[in-house]
């Protein structure tokens, strides 16, 4: 137990001289001042940067408790960028603590902190007496999550759950905070009814925005789309400034394919809150689906502005701005941010994205030379690389071949998304839409009925031979399936519930345990969040033999030369 260091700490049992600080401000003269008021309390281990990109330096090195960063930084990463990378590269132990510190009181600002969510938000000028009574009271607040965080950081979400529980019955001033986290743990681990009656609970003793708009995630999971609109947009009604409901009332709109209406919404998110890069992203894809390319101009380079020291930047905006000059019929510039795009970004698919973008840059402006040009180099490519890209990339290469007077290979591709995606009609709406414009609406209609048959057929297979419990012959069959339609979540889910049927019926076995686990872990990669995903990670871990007992000579040795090896499905 920590001891009591400074006699003016209203709050026995913690030794601050102990932990580890770090002030982030650009003013020398306010990292002195506050450097003087944590030694005041006792502190001795303080260290100090003077930019954001000293203070990622500094967090890389040292584990800190108590980070005290400021808002404005100056030039480079600002206050909030610095806290999204720290916690997006775990540079955070789950007890420490982050304070912003800024003298900016501007909703803009004090809404793009709070996304992030530090764990307090002081305004300047900062008195000795505020910054211990916060202090104590985040840091108290922390240690009751600490283990909850823990388990939450190995994945182990459920004991997480769990966890929330043990410490609801013994903090009660804090247990509607353990309830909406342990809701929010059951919709991770696949568990949404259960989720759904934590936040119903929670709803018989206030009405709670957050436990509305998470009852309103768990409609929309289930496809009743309408009911979730309501629900979020009854709490925008009551509360204007509640980010997150304007960002899952855009998810919902645009699965029920009203992409205007999504598009709107998220233009009312970035007014409020226009310092998140991944909503100006959002928002210039949104803009640019529905031909707003003002709007879409202007989302893309705000998000290129403010992403530039961020961590969570991605080539989608250099991609969408150059879409954004082919139709203002700017294709130098459009043409610069691809070479920028293609320098500062990597990834397997970036240069076929950027010769996609080319060749449509170039036939939106106007110049269908070198957009055939560029579609010939794409059905090079293709021919050369069975492998298919992602969905989004398939259909805007599909899109620039029929531009540009290709016909089968953009079929190809819109039937290879249709049988992946069979059972999402939002987009195979898109799909068709993209056949009609290119005027082959009757004959796209047919190859998508086709499509979606050759899937249901070749799903059905397997789970009928499943179900008449030829299990060796179901395993075998949807591994072709897999093969056929390596991006189809049902197959995908399908063949993994048979690997663990066939487990759990004929025991244990390293490859097909093998084999499940890297099925699950594909699909955590291509479509994170997926409610089975963590119902089945469960299911494996069950099967994961016990391990066996310590040998005589590892029990003398100690308990570290006993720790049992992971569990395959632990492993990744």
């Amino acid at each position: 137990m920590d001891q009591v260091h400074n006699a003016n700490d209203p709050t026995p049992g913690i030794d601050w001289a102990e932990k580890r600080y770090l002030i982030v401000d650009d003013f020398v003269g306010i990292r002195q001042l506050l450097r003087e008021a944590l030694r005041n309390l006792g502190a001795r281990h303080i260290d100090q940067a003077a930019s954001g990109g000293e203070a990622m330096t500094l967090l890389a090195r040292t584990h800190y408790d108590v980070v005290l960063c400021d808002f404005n930084l100056g030039e480079g990463k600002n206050g909030q960028q610095v806290l999204e990378e720290a916690r997006i590269r775990n540079l955070m132990t789950p007890s420490s603590v982050w304070l912003t510190v800024s003298a900016e009181k501007s909703v803009e600002s004090v809404m793009g902190a709070a996304e992030h969510q530090p764990e307090a938000y002081l305004i300047k000028p900062i008195t000795e007496g505020v910054l211990l009574t916060r202090l104590n009271r985040v840091w108290l607040k922390k240690q009751i999550f600490r283990q909850i965080d823990e388990a939450y950081i190995d994945k182990d979400y459920l004991r997480a759950a769990r966890l929330c529980d043990e410490q609801a019955s013994d903090n009660k001033v804090h247990e509607i905070d353990l309830l909406r986290m342990k809701a929010n743990l059951l919709l991770k681990a696949g568990e949404p009814e259960k989720a759904r009656a934590v936040f119903e609970q929670v709803l018989e003793q206030r009405d709670y925005n957050w436990a509305r708009t998470g009852l309103g995630r768990i409609r929309m999971v289930n496809g009743e789309h309408e009911a979730a609109r309501q629900m979020f947009h009854s709490v925008i009604a009551e509360n204007r400034y509640f980010i997150d409901a304007y960002d899952q009332l855009a998810k919902s709109l645009e699965l029920m394919g009203k992409s205007q209406e999504a598009c709107d919404v998220l233009e009312k998110a970035a007014k409020l809150s226009p310092n998140s890069v991944p909503r100006q992203r959002n928002l210039g894809q949104a803009a640019l689906k529905v031909g707003n390319i003002p709007l879409a101009e202007k989302a893309f380079r705000k998000c290129i502005a403010i992403g530039e020291y961020s961590i969570m930047k991605t080539a989608d905006a250099y991609f969408g701005l150059a879409r954004v000059c082919g139709q203002k019929n700017d294709p130098k510039e459009a043409l610069q941010l691809l070479a920028t795009a293609q320098r500062d970004f990597a990834g397997d698919t970036l240069q076929l994205r950027a010769k996609i973008t080319e060749g449509l840059v170039y036939h939106e402006s106007g110049d269908y030379r070198r957009a055939r040009k560029a579609g010939d180099e794409l059905e090079t490519m293709l021919a050369a690389d069975p492998v298919r890209p992602d969905i989004p990339t398939c259909m805007e290469m599909a899109t620039l071949l029929f531009a540009v007077g290709v016909k089968d290979a953009p079929v190809d591709l819109l039937c290879y998304v249709t049988r992946n995606n069979h059972d999402n009609q939002v987009l195979l709406d898109e799909v068709q839409k993209i056949f009609d414009k290119a005027r082959m609406g009757e004959e796209g209609m047919l190859l998508i009925t086709a499509a979606r048959k050759e899937a249901a057929d070749m799903m059905n297979k397997g789970v009928l031979l499943w179900k008449t419990g030829k299990l060796g012959e179901a395993v075998a069959w949807m591994r072709e399936a897999r093969r056929a339609l390596p991006n189809n979540l049902r197959i995908l889910f399908n063949s993994a519930q048979i690997l663990i049927s066939h487990l759990q019926e004929h025991g244990y076995d390293d490859a097909l345990m093998a084999e499940a686990n890297d099925v699950l872990m594909y699909v955590d990669r291509i479509a994170p969040g997926q409610q089975r995903f963590a119902q089945m990670i469960e299911q494996l871990a069950l099967l994961a033999p016990a391990p066996p007992p310590p040998s005589v000579e590892e029990a003398q040795a100690g308990p570290d030369a006993a720790a049992p090896a992971p569990a395959p499905a632990q492993e990744n």
